[in-house]
């Protein structure tokens, strides 16, 4: 089953949302910019935020 994304937001060029998994909040923060291959999974939305506006693109 695929997750349902809620609370998307976008910083720059990452999106940050939120989705359940297994009976737990999961927050995302995934990098839309072309070649560039950051994604990551966080316990908190904060910690997703930051790595959302801490992150520097390779592409």
């Amino acid at each position: 089953m695929n997750p349902r994304f809620r609370n998307v937001r976008r910083i720059g060029p990452v999106q940050v949302a939120s989705y359940l998994a297994r009976g737990r909040n999961r927050h995302l923060a995934a990098c839309a910019a072309p070649n560039c291959d950051f994604s990551a999974e966080y316990d908190s939305r904060a910690a997703a935020e930051l790595a959302a506006r801490t992150h520097r693109c390779k592409a």
